[in-house]
């Protein structure tokens, strides 16, 4: 057996660009000067209509601020092969590779195989014999032979996921070297934007230090190491709250593919789904089409979860498992049995996209990213000295810290009774 062919992705970063190293604090750092990006002005003609947005664009945007899974669906909305290379492209799969194709059959076949051996499900010959391109327009039809296309499609998105954490735990390569790939190939695509002039005025990439990391750990009971999904983020500001789309629209085009958002973890306190829409003649008409109802938002809690953020910060947030398609040289490094796996693996990634007024306002009060992390460090204090046990939750405690000024010490907002009791007996033992 052979390895699979991965053509040295073209993920250059723009010229005079490196990965960021890592930060004394929690703040993203910057891009090199000759990648940092402000503009005075930005040409008009670099503002995206939303005339030629489609349904396939709508329908991704959405999944994005909602932080919904594929696996809910029940059509996809491709109108066209086009479409479908660039959803295909965006997971890193060539549709002119016959190595990628052939990577896509193995994967097509086991999900049919799991479908009939686990539930005798029905798959006609034609549909069965599909090639990927021709199944995901299937899946944007409609009829019986559609939903078998999208059951079998929604499997594929499982098994290739699972298959390519395989190859990922198999690879003899850091943290570092896949930060260092996600990095590259991120700081191409925001290169190209920036010279084809979209309305992008800051752009910062960075990755959490250790300290930061720990914290994050100790201010959560719930979370584990696994379940860290910021330890690489990108931050991108806009001119306008308008232009969050178009650069929604592109990520989903060149970075990484909606259906690999994870679900639950997006936060949206920009806007409202169905009144941005219904202020653009061109996203309304594309509502009526949606395969959820237009107000399906209003019906879920679309808050800032973070029990540490303030009410008042605005951000679109989500995070995606990024595919990243393996130079060569790494994917031979792989053990003979997993090149059957394919050349891509999987990064989890943040993006924060938010406008410029907006990012000026959260860097005012109680939103500011100074308050955010000494209430978050004034929470780890009080349980690693303290604990849990029957106290109150870390979000009751959180709020209770944002109704207090923040420019004292870390002692001056000890004002729980519990800890001053603690305080007091530790202070009589001694």
């Amino acid at each position: 057996m052979t390895p699979p062919s991965s053509s040295p992705p073209s993920n250059r970063p723009p010229p005079g660009s490196r990965p960021p190293s890592e930060l004394p604090d929690d703040r993203f750092s910057e891009w090199p000067t000759a990648s940092t990006s402000r503009f005075g002005s930005i040409p008009s003609a670099a503002r995206r209509s939303f005339e030629d947005y489609s349904l396939a664009d709508l329908e991704a945007i959405r999944l994005l601020l909602r932080g919904g899974s594929i696996i809910d669906w029940h059509r996809l909305n491709f109108s066209g092969m086009e479409e479908v290379h660039l959803f295909l492209r965006a997971h890193e799969i060539a549709p002119e590779e016959a190595a990628d194709m052939a990577r896509a059959e193995a994967v097509k076949n086991a999900a049919i195989s799991y479908l009939r051996r686990n539930f005798d499900f029905p798959i006609p010959k034609a549909v069965a014999t599909m090639a990927l391109p021709d199944l995901l327009m299937l899946a944007s039809g409609k009829g019986h032979r559609q939903l078998c296309a999208c059951t079998i499609l929604k499997v594929m998105h499982v098994i290739h996921h699972m298959e390519a954490r395989e190859l990922l735990f198999t690879l003899p390569i850091s943290d570092e070297d896949v930060f260092h790939l996600v990095e590259t190939k991120v700081y191409r695509v925001i290169g190209d934007m920036l010279a084809r002039g979209f309305p992008i005025v800051e752009f910062i990439g960075g990755r959490k230090n250790k300290d930061s990391l720990y914290t994050k750990l100790m201010s959560k009971p719930e979370v584990t190491a696994a379940q860290i999904y910021d330890k690489l983020r990108f931050r991108i500001v806009t001119r306008e709250p308008d232009d969050v789309f178009a650069i929604l629209r592109h990520l989903v085009h060149h970075v990484f593919p909606f259906n690999y958002v994870i679900p639950g973890e997006s936060t949206n306190t920009i806007f409202n789904f169905r009144s941005f829409c219904d202020s653009f003649p061109a996203l309304e008409k594309l509502t009526h089409q949606t395969q959820f109802p237009v107000n399906f938002e209003d019906h879920e809690a679309n808050k800032m979860e973070n029990a540490f953020s303030s009410s008042s910060y605005r951000v679109v947030h989500f995070v995606v498992d990024m595919p990243i398609r393996l130079p060569e040289a790494m994917v031979r490094s792989a053990p003979p049995a997993a090149w059957a796996l394919g050349p891509v693996i999987f990064s989890q990634t943040e993006f924060q996209i938010l406008d410029h007024q907006n990012d000026r306002d959260n860097e005012m009060g109680p939103a500011s990213h100074d308050a955010y992390k000494q209430r978050q460090k004034l929470a780890v204090m009080r349980r690693l000295k303290l604990g849990r046990g029957n106290r109150r939750t870390a979000t009751s405690q959180a709020t209770d810290m944002m109704a207090t000024d923040y420019s004292g010490s870390d002692e001056a907002s000890l004002s729980d009774p519990e800890e001053k009791a603690s305080q007091d007996a530790s202070s009589d033992e001694e």
